[in-house]
């Protein structure tokens, strides 16, 4: 007798449709099982063979914190190529990284979560690095690119799953766990859900994460709109990611309910399938899930919903289907050598490709650029030798500094450089100098190098001696640089940065500032007649012990700076010999403007200022190269050439030099705007882009730099402007020639402006644009397909889309600000109506038109909108066209709170005053207030609140 073998269960059956498939997966799991699967760290199911399965893997901009990999440009610099082709090559090279690193370390996820959508609206935000653009049309074209080179092409298994980050409304670390974007339903439906509808419509995204903030006074992680919007974009599955302790925050930080129980349910209710909490620890998850069942907060059915989504996604990604997934790099399951595809030759050209497409030409007087290949060149700055990685990057494998590339495409012997930082000594007040001493024979190992989960754990080296004071010589001379509001790197003739470990001993041990909380940052505080060193980690002073230097939160050391070399001394010795000079400026994304840490100014540090002062005074064939993850504020009318992009990644400084060399004509635009003074900036939380007039979009100054601004070393001409609408459909058509003399990338670029507008319209939109190579003498015709739901608005009064009928501007050029042709189409639409206040339904709040001093709040917790004072004072609302009917005689208010609502008409005084005296039992129990309201025909409607009271409804009867 031979045993049978068993009969293959449905859920590893390949012929059946996935949902049958889970179906019966489901029915197969105990509920313990399926409350373990919904935190990050699922555990194995032994008995039916179902692996571990984790969710997220950070792949931004090449694979994330798991070793050595590709490393592209910043996520802004693949915004600032304006090409999509590119953009989803690079997503095909992550996504097939990803799948060889898997094969031999399973820590790494093929849940990615990338990129980001969250769009650029205020350059100030810490993390514009992460983000592609400030515009939702060009942020959703990269991002889909990007997204469908994740996905890979396979009909149904996916390469990799993509989460998009963070939904909604985000755009500030200051307090962002806490803070509430106040997002009125124009902005919320034109501009922030825009850009994750569009990518989510195109059908490679595999799920979202909520952002640690509010919007609208409720947390993103039990936000509405999961389930009234995203979910209603697609027929597929979506999985909802939790951020990284996020679901804790709800209690623990934004005390939005009282238990983590109420908490977690309302969180898994409102759409979030997994919680990204307390690490790999799964077990207070898995109790507060137990908690909320116990308490009839859930229901199995609803833990049955979200499990349900997690397991599509891991069938989509083969995982049930070894056999069959084209994407295993294992031979014995039908893989090929392609499939293991890592730091391949294709890969190393691709990075430089994506490096060299990013460089954006932002001025260039007199033709300085390119330069001449016999030319002798002074390259100086502190990010002048310098490849630097931020928190989203993987491990270098390869390295290029714009020195580095200048040395091999120009010669060495042609290439003077001068960092520019200050070379200090530090003494004690007995003399003696703070000291480094030799270290041991150790491996030379980058941090991180071999990969971590979580790289806010890596530790700091302890394994080399920490400094001393040398009380016989003149100590170590340190490169101080200055990387503004009064942060110091301190780094050792060896490269190695002053860093503090868990011990708390300072030692020169870092190969680059790094880290969640950076411990290569310093303050220098005068004091007496010298200066305390503080450790901006610890916050602590730095003190000499017998054992050594470190940080204590008590005698502290006084230092006295000696000055050995002024950077500026240096730049100004190189500068003043060469043909011209090379500033390359910027920032090191780890310090002043990073994720937990908003910048505070536009403005360039005052350290590297000072040395591009120096440079132009020494020669005025002075080029500046911002190296950067977000705009500067410069003096670019006293500079010849300028250029920009942000941290490119390994070839960086390959791609750079090969620009200026004029090997490859730049062709990057601006993807955000370039503001010329903080005073053009609205606040940072003010997320009303409409009202504040901010981005491109509204902005009615004069930017230092346009969006899509970018230069050429070609001239480009436009003509034969064609327009036809036609089947829901506006077809324009126009040619571009290359009348330059070089072959050249150009990005013709297509907008609109609504010219006669009931409503705030933007000044200029981007429709579509389309990146191309051209010859010179060269002339194609491109043709654009535009759907004329492109050209509708938000309506408040009707509460939705809505194309108004009139004429609209449709313009063709280089950027938002170099329109080369112009002509107007008349489109049919419909047409403006009053606001029917009569009808019975009444006033939603937030559905004004302009307001002042106006927060949106929620209603409920799980629902709704109110409206409410935004600070200490009064709070003005205006409802334009409102019509009143033949009469009303009586006003409702549904309020909470404590205060006083006027309501009047075109501006005259009150004719009606509610006021709630007596305050209600919380923010959320509302009661009515009526009052008089003799009204009749069309107004505009004022609303004043006074003191802190909710607005929740207004209603009109007669």
């Amino acid at each position: 007798m031979t045993a049978q073998t068993p009969p293959r269960p449905p859920f590893r059956d390949p012929r059946l449709p996935f949902a049958k498939r889970i179906d019966d997966l489901l029915a197969r799991l105990t509920l313990d099982e399926k409350v373990s699967f919904l935190h990050q760290f699922a555990p194995a199911v032994e008995r039916l063979g179902i692996a571990a399965f984790r969710t997220g893997q950070e792949a931004l901009h090449g694979v994330a914190w798991m070793g050595p990999a590709t490393v592209f440009p910043q996520a802004v610099g693949l915004g600032a190529t304006w090409n999509t082709g590119l953009v989803r090559r690079v997503g095909e090279a992550v996504s097939k990284e990803v799948r060889a690193m898997r094969a031999r370390d399973d820590r790494v996820g093929l849940n990615v979560w990338a990129p980001t959508v969250n769009l650029l609206r205020h350059p100030l935000w810490g993390r514009n690095e992460e983000g592609y653009s400030e515009d939702p049309k060009l942020t959703s074209a990269i991002a889909t690119a990007y997204t469908r080179g994740l996905r890979g092409d396979h009909p149904v298994y996916w390469r990799t799953a993509p989460v998009l980050k963070h939904w909604l409304a985000h755009n500030n670390e200051t307090d962002r766990a806490t803070s509430s974007s106040s997002v009125r339903p124009r902005v919320l439906h034109e501009y922030d859900l825009r850009a994750f509808r569009e990518t989510v419509e195109a059908g490679a995204v595999a799920g979202v994460m909520p952002a640690y903030n509010l919007v609208n006074g409720r947390p993103n992680h039990v936000s509405p709109y999961l389930g009234e919007e995203l979910r209603t974009w697609t027929d597929e599955e979506l999985l909802v990611c939790s951020d990284a302790g996020a679901p804790s925050n709800l209690v623990d930080h934004e005390h939005y309910f009282a238990t983590h129980e109420e908490a977690t349910a309302a969180a898994l209710l409102a759409g979030v399938d997994s919680f990204t909490d307390h690490g790999t620890d799964s077990t207070r998850i898995v109790a507060r899930v137990h908690g909320a069942l116990t308490q009839g907060l859930l229901t199995e059915k609803d833990i049955d919903t979200a499990v349900r989504r997690q397991l599509s996604v891991r069938f989509r990604l083969g995982e049930f289907d070894p056999a069959h997934d084209p994407h295993l790099p294992a031979v014995e399951f039908g893989g090929t050598a392609g499939c293991a595809e890592f730091d391949t030759p294709a890969h190393r050209a691709l990075a430089q490709e994506a490096a060299e497409q990013a460089v954006v030409l932002l001025k260039n007087d007199g033709d300085l650029l390119p330069l001449a290949s016999d030319a002798r060149i002074a390259v100086v700055g502190l990010l002048a030798d310098e490849c630097k990685l931020d928190w989203y990057s993987g491990t270098l494998i390869h390295r290029s500094t714009p020195l580095e590339g200048l040395y091999e495409r120009f010669g060495a012997e042609r290439v003077e450089f001068a960092e520019g930082v200050d070379r200090v000594r530090l003494r004690l007040a007995d003399g003696s100098f703070l000291h480094v001493p030799p270290a041991p024979e150790t491996a030379d190992e980058a941090r991180g190098a071999a990969g971590a989960l979580d790289p806010a754990l890596l530790a700091g080296r302890t394994d080399l001696p920490p400094l001393t004071a040398d009380a016989t010589g003149t100590g170590t001379e340190f490169a101080l640089a200055d990387w503004g509001e009064g942060v110091l790197t301190l780094r050792a003739p060896d490269g190695r940065y002053l860093s503090v470990a868990e011990d708390g001993f300072v030692r020169a041990a870092a190969d680059q500032p790094g880290g969640w909380v950076v411990q290569e940052t310093f303050r220098l505080e005068p004091h007496e007649n010298g200066h305390l060193l503080r450790h901006l980690g610890t916050d602590r002073h730095v003190s000499v012990a017998a054992d050594g230097v470190k940080v204590a939160a008590e005698n502290a050391s006084i230092f006295e700076l000696i000055i050995v070399e002024r950077g500026t001394d240096a730049v100004t010795r190189v500068a003043a010999a060469a043909d011209a000079v090379l500033v390359v400026a910027g920032n090191d994304p780890h310090i002043n403007g990073r994720e937990t840490e908003d910048r505070t100014t536009l403005a360039l540090p005052p350290h590297q200022e000072r040395l591009l002062r120096a440079a132009r005074a020494a020669n005025p064939d002075t080029v500046l190269a911002l190296v950067s993850s977000y705009p500067y504020a410069v003096d670019a009318a006293r500079l010849p050439a300028v250029l920009w992009t942000a941290h490119g990644g390994q070839a960086a400084g390959t791609a750079l030099a090969r620009v200026l060399a004029g090997d490859v004509s730049p062709a990057g635009r601006l993807p955000q705007t370039w503001y010329a003074a903080d005073a053009d900036l609205p606040d940072l939380l003010d997320y009303d882009v409409l009202g504040a007039r901010q981005t491109y979009l509204y902005f009615e100054g004069t930017p230092l730099f346009p969006f899509g601004h970018g230069l050429s070393y070609a001239s480009f001409s436009y003509a034969d402007l064609a327009t036809e609408v036609a089947d829901g459909t506006l077809r324009v058509s126009f040619t571009v020639a290359n009348t330059g003399a070089v072959p050249a990338d150009e990005v013709a670029q297509l907008y609109t402006r609504a010219v006669e507008p009931s409503a705030v319209r933007p000044r200029r939109e981007l429709l579509a644009h389309r990146r191309l190579t051209l010859a010179p003498g060269e002339r194609t015709a491109l043709t654009f397909e535009v759907p004329l739901s492109a050209f509708e608005f938000w309506d408040v009064a009707r509460g939705g889309r809505r194309r108004e009928p009139g004429p609209y501007d449709v313009l063709a050029g280089a950027s938002s600000a170099d329109i080369r042709l112009r002509t107007t189409v008349i489109l049919d639409g419909e047409p403006t109506a009053p606001r029917a206040l009569a009808s019975g339904s009444g006033l939603e709040p937030a559905d004004f038109d302009e307001q002042s001093g106006i927060a949106i709040v929620d209603r409920t917790r799980t629902a709704g909108d109110a409206v409410t004072p935004a600070t200490g004072g009064p709070g003005e609302l205006v409802y334009r066209n409102c019509d009143f009917g033949t009469g009303t005689t009586e006003v409702t208010a549904r309020v909470a709170g404590r205060g006083t609502l006027e309501l009047s008409l075109d501006g005259a005084p009150p004719l009606a005053v509610l006021t709630l005296d007596e305050p209600t039992a919380d923010a959320y129990t509302y009661t009515l207030l009526t009052a008089p309201l003799p009204a009749d025909g069309v107004h505009d409607l004022h609303l004043e609140l006074r003191g802190p009271l909710r607005l929740a409804h207004v209603g009109f009867s007669g």
